[in-house]
């Protein structure tokens, strides 16, 4: 009796011998999926980080009557694409930065990330 036992249960494991890997090969495009999400969070991040820093280093390169626009251009990573408008505000003045979110999802656009810094002019 304990033979037919050991018989019927290795039957039943060379049955489910395949059975794992299916499972992981099912949940592998979940996994892919949510990683995609994490990269895209980050570069979201990112690139309201370099809007900020873009900003920021506009603001006081206007502050002290310089080329604003390059300085503001020249403080984000080079692969991510910015732009910067300048105001006057009397004895202070404004820069808004704007940088394109980059998208690892072909076909979405996520839009830009926006910051602004205000500096007081250097008389």
């Amino acid at each position: 009796m304990a033979d037919g036992r050991r018989a019927r249960r290795g039957r039943t494991r060379d049955r489910d011998r395949g059975q794992v890997a299916l499972e992981y090969l099912g949940f592998l495009p979940l996994l892919l999926l949510v990683a995609l999400a994490a990269v895209q969070l980050g570069l979201i991040a990112y690139a309201a980080q370099q809007a900020g820093t873009a900003a920021r280093t506009g603001a006081r390169s206007a502050s002290l009557r310089e080329n604003f626009g390059a300085d503001c251009a020249n403080a984000v990573s080079s692969w991510l694409e910015a732009g910067c408008v300048s105001a006057e505000l009397g004895d202070e003045v404004r820069v808004t930065s704007t940088v394109t979110i980059p998208s690892v999802i072909p076909g979405i656009d996520f839009g830009t990330a926006s910051k602004t810094a205000v500096m007081p002019v250097d008389h």
